[in-house]
């Protein structure tokens, strides 16, 4: 180990240390001791007083997040999206966090403004507003002033985030590979669980990837102007911790659906549900699919906070940290699901989650194949006025989630952008059903597959790719063989979930043999012994190593019992 690498290591060991008081605090830590429960007494309470008793465990891994503060809310939040790793219970739970961190002070973010733009960055501001807009864990937004007048939203990153967040994700990284030899833990895999996630928040670091972002949707909804808003970015003015965009002025839907939703009494100039304009919902489903169906590009985050309704009536899309891809193979897989939903064909969706998903090796197919069945009668046959795209993606997270299929990046985000895209629909309530504008897109999708074209580069795609097998499989095939001829072929295997169980018969079998030993040394009277002359209590001769073995086997054999009763 590097000397230098020791403070890092202490570091992690310091934090690590704080984590597992705030999961034992909130009766989380049970895997790590290996016990059945870890009982919470009524004396330990929340903030508020109440017992920590009184919660269940979803709110309690919530409660535990918020206290382990911004990177592990950036991991929660991340991890909402993710049902088909979390289950639906957890994840609508994790819906709930919010960033509860207090905004940096505007010294600070002049001192980050220096850094990124130079000292002289005044020239470019006329003001800045010193009371964020926002505050979130990773950045904090103000309204400022360009030079020119011009009405900008300023994003800086948070002093330090960056460091901490490493920091927090190395120690999360070692709790991972911690709970992978947890067997009720390790049939989820935590270490890639953690290494799915990682990339997607280190991501949001980086605010260069959201400037082209934002400048990539301008130009592919351009088309669209009239209906739907992005903003623009001022590219001189923009870093890897600043963002420079153009102010957009209007409401969020948010705070509209929760003003609507408010008691209000009195006449009042603000914006309400029945003043939203009536073609928003359709004008918003019509752009997503579009997103996911044409362009295979889509913003992943349509919360209602990231929508605004700008004064002209058009749809403005805001905070593009987080977006998703998916390539034509996915594409064609995302079609032929819906395909197989609106035709009632179990055997093909089954066929269709295996391929899209990463099933486990010990993966139950029958009992898999019943869940499929039962979610397309619920499903499938329900008219379309009373269609639930939300409970039907909610369902199918819990079948995948349930049957250990875990999704691709892209596809979970692809998952959590329609259930998001549901609720906001149903929260604008214009009267339309979503699933109306679905089948068109499936319909216009099915025909565009029929096209020439298409199948053109379908059959060229196909030649090629059995092309590259033709000339590698006989060079792989020989290789084989040769290595087979030689005696070189070597066959691992890793039976981690055996692990265990090995052990423990090992374990077992040697302090039978020290028990049998011990009980031998006791009839034998092997020196040295104890009450060689006298007896006491009727006990004479008794050898002291036959009597150490035997209680030491007896021990390690109560141990062991209660260890396999532990795990079940």
């Amino acid at each position: 180990m590097k000397l230098t690498s020791i403070p890092q290591l202490y570091r992690n060991l310091r934090r690590g240390r704080e984590i597992l008081r705030v999961l034992r605090r909130y009766g989380l830590a049970d895997w790590i001791s290996r016990t059945r429960r870890l009982p919470l007494q009524n004396w330990i309470k929340d903030r508020s007083g109440v017992p920590l008793t009184q919660y269940t465990r979803s709110q309690r891994i919530r409660m535990a997040i918020t206290e382990l503060g911004p990177t592990f809310i950036k991991v929660g939040q991340v991890l909402a999206a993710r049902p088909d790793l979390v289950g639906n219970e957890i994840a609508e739970e994790l819906k709930q966090l919010r960033n509860e961190v207090s905004p940096d002070s505007m010294e600070v973010v002049e001192a980050t403004l220096a850094e990124e733009l130079g000292p002289n960055f005044r020239k470019h501001f006329r003001h800045i507003e010193p009371v964020p807009l926002a505050t979130a864990s990773i950045g904090q937004v103000h309204h400022a002033e360009l030079m020119d007048g011009q009405r900008v939203v300023l994003k800086v990153q948070r002093r330090g985030i960056e460091k901490m967040m490493r920091e927090d994700l190395d120690v999360l990284e070692g709790l991972a590979q911690w709970a992978d030899h947890v067997e009720s833990l390790a049939i989820w895999g935590p270490s890639d669980m953690v290494r799915q996630l990682m990339p997607m928040i280190l991501r949001e670091l980086d605010f260069n990837r959201e400037r082209s972002n934002l400048k990539q949707f301008a130009q592919i909804l351009e088309s669209d102007q009239a209906e739907i808003a992005i903003p623009s970015v001022f590219d001189q003015l923009c870093t890897r911790r600043v963002l420079v965009m153009e102010e957009m002025v209007g409401e969020p839907l948010a705070k509209i659906f929760e003003r609507d939703d408010s008691e209000t009494t009195g006449e009042s100039t603000e914006m309400t549900r029945a003043d939203l304009p009536p073609e928003l919902g359709r004008t918003l489903a019509r752009t997503y699919l579009r997103m996911v169906f044409e362009d295979g590009f889509f913003h992943a985050d349509p919360h209602p906070g990231n929508l605004f309704c700008l004064r002209d009536g058009r749809l403005a899309i805001l905070d593009f940290g987080m977006t998703g891809r998916i390539d034509e193979a996915m594409r064609e897989s995302i079609e032929e699901m819906l395909a197989a939903i609106n035709s009632g064909d179990c055997r093909r969706l089954t066929r269709l989650i295996r391929r899209v998903g990463n099933p486990r090796v010990d993966l139950d197919q029958s009992a898999l194949e019943i869940d499929v069945a039962d979610f397309v009668d619920t499903y499938g046959r329900q008219t379309l006025d009373r269609f639930d795209l939300a409970g039907a993606l909610n369902q199918l997270s819990e079948i995948l989630h349930r049957h250990g299929i875990g999704l691709p990046n892209q596809s979970a985000l692809l998952l959590k952008m329609l259930i998001s895209l549901e609720g906001t629909l149903r929260e604008i309530g214009v009267g339309f059903d979503s699933l109306d504008i679905v089948r068109s897109y499936l319909r216009r999708v099915m025909i565009r597959r029929l096209t020439p074209a298409r199948r053109l580069r379908q059959a060229r795609r196909i030649y090629l790719e059995s092309e590259a097998f033709m000339e590698n499989a006989p060079e792989q095939l020989l290789s084989l063989m040769n290595q087979a001829r030689l005696g070189q072929l070597q066959v691992r295997l890793e039976p981690k979930r055996f692990a265990p169980v090995v052990n423990r018969l090992v374990v077992g079998l040697m302090t039978s043999a020290v028990f049998l030993g011990s009980a031998l040394m006791l009839s034998y009277e092997v020196s040295p012994v104890l009450f060689p002359d006298q007896p006491t209590l009727g006990i004479q001769r008794v050898s002291i190593l036959g009597l150490v073995g035997l209680v030491a086997s007896f021990s390690v054999m109560v141990a062991l019992c209660l260890a396999i009763l532990r795990s079940e």
